[in-house]
């Protein structure tokens, strides 16, 4: 049986915005981890994208 803390924070992956919108062949993600009670909204955060060479917002998808 899992832990109870395991079920709140859970894996999320981000996707980068402006590669996902300019059509370029690769999309840069990250996964990482967030507390779905403390935050149930969708996460923004600043990454780095390989295929940008930049630094862009990526969101959270499903």
């Amino acid at each position: 049986m899992a832990k109870k803390s395991a079920k709140i924070r859970g894996v999320i992956h981000l996707e980068c915005t402006t590669c996902r919108a300019s059509g370029v062949p690769g999309v840069s993600r990250y996964a990482t981890r967030k507390n779905k009670k403390n935050t149930p909204t969708r996460l923004e955060l600043s990454k780095y994208c390989r295929y940008e060479r930049q630094v862009t917002v990526h969101k959270e998808i499903k």
